[in-house]
């Protein structure tokens, strides 16, 4: 199962989520970067919990280093598939959070989600010298958020069938409940003093991400967040739209909504639109032209269900335009 997007659009732009996944990169990239010197680069930005508690292994570290490596271990990635794994989780959530926290709350909650998550596994590995890295404990907690501010959304999720993309809306609360339930028995069956995913830390991201969403809504919005939020505010629509259509027994033609933005209307659009009917789903693009109205219908033709081998139905979408 691939998430592939939310079907709760936000009202703004994800300044702040967009910069995290460009820092995770840039981290990457640098990690890359540093050839022969890569252990040692890992080591000490890097979270290592004998650095805290040995002092022998302390000592070897300069007190800022110590600090730092509380937020570092979050930007670093143990290779090309973890940190794509990690961002594409933090593009699909995250947008909405911080939709919701306005940016700068929302980078406080990502840092703090992250740090606690870190934290929970020193507490639980004290004497390890096994580095830990990743945005996993972070994005739980952005996850973790999401779940409580989002239960009913719908993951648009992909489903690879003998080679056929099969796309699927799944409740949010069931995506993320099943991915919690997955994170608790890997760390049940997983050694709490050993190497390898530090599926705990998950855990405490997630609950972490709950207790600051609570928090920080109840903490005042800061003026410059506001500023930033009418700055960010979204012209558009999502780009792919799962639409549901209705349809009778006897009749082949399909009718659904599509939504864009008044600036789409003017201008017009391309949207990647999923139509599902039956057992069957199908992909493929829509052009709206310039100069649509709100209430229009557009007429794809043969895109309905098939009559027979030859023939097919129309599908008809109504155009609401919204804000």
């Amino acid at each position: 199962m691939l998430p592939l997007r939310d079907t709760i659009s936000s009202k703004n732009y994800p300044v702040v989520n967009n910069i995290l996944i460009a820092v995770n990169i840039l981290f990457f990239l640098i990690q890359l970067s540093q050839g022969t010197g890569f252990d040692s680069f890992i080591r000490i930005y890097g979270l290592v919990p004998a650095r805290y508690t040995v002092p022998e292994i302390g000592r070897m570290f300069h007190p800022m280093e110590q600090v730092i490596a509380l937020v570092t271990f979050m930007f670093l990635h143990g290779g090309f598939w973890h940190l794509l794994g990690n961002m594409w989780s933090l593009y699909i959530f995250g947008d909405n959070i911080e939709d919701r926290l306005g940016h700068v709350r929302y980078l406080i909650f990502y840092l703090m989600s992250g740090i606690a998550s870190g934290l929970l596994h020193l507490a639980l590995n004290p004497h390890s010298t096994i580095p830990t890295i990743g945005a996993s404990g972070a994005i739980a907690g952005v996850m973790g958020a999401y779940m409580i501010l989002y239960p009913r959304s719908k993951i648009l999720t992909l489903i690879p069938l003998f080679f056929i993309p099969y796309f699927i809306e799944v409740p949010a609360f069931i995506f993320l409940g099943i991915w919690f339930l997955l994170q608790f028995i890997n760390a049940a069956r997983s050694s709490v003093h050993g190497g390898g995913i530090a599926w705990w830390a998950h855990i405490g991201g997630f609950i972490a991400g709950i207790i600051f969403l609570k928090m920080l809504l109840i903490a005042p919005r800061s003026g410059i967040g506001g500023k930033l939020r009418v700055a960010t505010s979204k012209k558009g629509t999502p780009a792919l739209q799962n639409i549901h259509t209705i349809s009778t027994l006897e009749n082949p033609d399909l009718t659904g909504d599509i939504v864009i933005s008044p600036i789409e209307a003017i201008n017009g659009t391309r949207k990647m639109v999923n139509i599902p009917w039956g057992f069957q789903r199908r992909l493929f693009r829509v052009t709206i032209p310039p100069g649509v109205k709100d209430g229009s219908t557009l007429r794809l033709r043969g895109m309905g269900k098939r009559i027979s081998y030859d023939r097919s139905g129309d599908l008809f979408l109504k155009v609401l335009v919204r804000e």
